[in-house]
């Protein structure tokens, strides 16, 4: 299988199987729409004949044998080698874990996918106890992973923050005991950061996530507090000292773009231009009867801005402006390993979430939806049906992911999404797979740009 398109001047060839990109003239493209496996010897005359009123015979047949070369070598319609690995996707040991350490938030962001924080379950907070529940639990279901995640989420955590670094505190205390090392996360919507908070995040955690959603008017819009008015101004300074003293270690700000924001690559620059060089503005998923909702009629604005945002992204960096725009972040050298291409983030067999009631579920999305419990810490239940059913997911079980191009950069997308929206978690939501795709597009196009510029 291959998929091509034009963009920015560059005709792009992806070789789906063997993930090759190459870049081609306009007589190898055309000619890509008339061949295919199995090859004639020479080149048919009637694609001679077809394409001969734009290119001279010689050229064309030249360019068949080049084909046929690339074919042979296995570049081009390579055989998908990855199907067999599928039976490779089994029930793996919980090396992650999401901690609702606090199912309450200061704010009432309008499309919030946790109904503003409480997941339809009413507001409370984690306790210790049940921290260290959860955190036995990662340590009994790691088995010999040595490396293990764990991420402090909401709601907003920090308004629990004495139980973050309780749990924290006992982690550590574990790790030699059990031959483990911890690697902390936290998202915060940064309310209720102060020094002391921002010194402990910056030491123990490995990575932080702030939440953001770009310009001012455009944040305070739909990320309101409580009494309906905007975080924007109370934020910002807190998130800009937190990134200034964190020095080299991982973070990013993390918003959302929606309806109200289709031009959301100024969102981008804004945030580039208040001096954070990590960012990640995604769109909402959400019903389509929310006024904010994206909807299929959204998508060729979308389209447009995923490529403005590229062309401003490659036109920064030449000017020596150098930011990371996660979803355009794509290795095409090397990639993550086959079974991460087949099943994407492991929700369910690798990672779980716990609330602070202690129910076990296969993703903080998932939290609420009873049918998905997956156990609960106290009564020591858990449900490897449940885990079975995640492990043996992917892009080979999803009718549709199996005939696309783009199986192997997203995974088959997000199970939480796909089962929400598609009613299956092997049924990929369709709106955010066009964006998706129109993502690595663009990803594509941008590094086309930079080896063009480079060679």
């Amino acid at each position: 299988m291959i998929h091509k398109y034009k963009l920015n001047g560059f005709n792009i060839v992806i070789d789906v199987n063997s993930g090759g990109v190459h870049i081609v003239d306009d007589l190898t493209y055309d000619m890509l729409d008339n061949v295919k496996p199995p090859f004639d010897e020479k080149c048919p005359e009637k694609i001679i004949e077809k394409l001969s009123m734009f290119y001279k015979r010689e050229d064309i047949e030249t360019c068949y044998d080049e084909i046929v070369q690339l074919y042979n070598d296995k570049i081009l319609f390579s055989e998908d080698d990855y199907e067999k690995y599928a039976d490779y996707s089994v029930a793996s040991p919980v090396k992650a874990m999401c901690l609702l350490i606090s199912q309450d938030c200061n704010l009432r962001c309008e499309y919030c996918f946790a109904s503003t924080g409480d997941f339809g379950m009413g507001r409370k907070l984690m306790t210790f106890e049940t921290g260290k529940k959860a955190i036995d639990f990662l340590l009994k279901m790691s088995a010999n992973r040595e490396n293990l995640e764990l991420d402090f989420f909401g709601g907003e955590p920090l308004m629990n923050f004495d139980i973050v670094k309780q749990v924290v505190e006992y982690a550590r205390s574990k790790e030699k005991e059990y031959n483990k090392k911890f690697r902390f996360t936290i998202t915060t919507n940064g309310m209720l950061l102060d020094d002391e908070k921002i010194d402990f995040i910056n030491k123990e955690m490995s990575n932080v996530v702030l939440s953001i959603d770009g310009r001012k008017e455009v944040n305070d819009r739909v990320r309101k507090r409580v009494d309906g008015t905007g975080c924007y101004d109370r934020i910002m300074p807190k998130f800009k000292k937190l990134v200034e003293k964190r020095g080299d270690k991982e973070y990013y700000v993390r918003g959302t773009f929606t309806k109200y924001n289709l031009d959301f690559s100024e969102d981008v620059f804004d945030l580039y231009n208040q001096g954070f060089d990590q960012i990640s503005v995604e769109p909402v998923v959400s019903d389509a009867t929310e006024d904010y909702a994206i909807t299929e009629n959204e998508l060729p604005e979308i389209f447009n801005e995923y490529e403005k945002l590229a062309n401003k992204i490659y036109e920064s960096e030449a000017n020596g402006n150098k930011f990371n725009f996660f979803h355009f972040m794509l290795d095409l050298n090397q990639g993550p390993c086959v079974i991460k291409r087949l099943r994407g983030c492991g929700a369910g067999n690798e990672y779980v979430a716990i609330s602070p009631d202690g129910d076990i579920y296969p993703c903080h999305q998932f939290v609420g939806m009873e049918e998905y419990k997956m156990g609960n810490l106290d009564n020591d239940t858990f449900n490897y049906d449940i885990k079975k059913q995640f492990a043996s997911c992917h892009v080979y079980s999803k009718p549709e992911c199996r005939q696309c191009w783009a199986r192997f950069y997203c995974s088959g997308g997000c199970n939480a999404n796909n089962y929400q929206y598609m009613g299956d978690i092997h049924t990929a939501h369709k709106l955010s797979c066009h964006m998706q795709k129109k993502r690595i597009e663009c990803a594509i196009m941008l590094k086309a740009l930079k080896f063009s510029e480079e060679n």
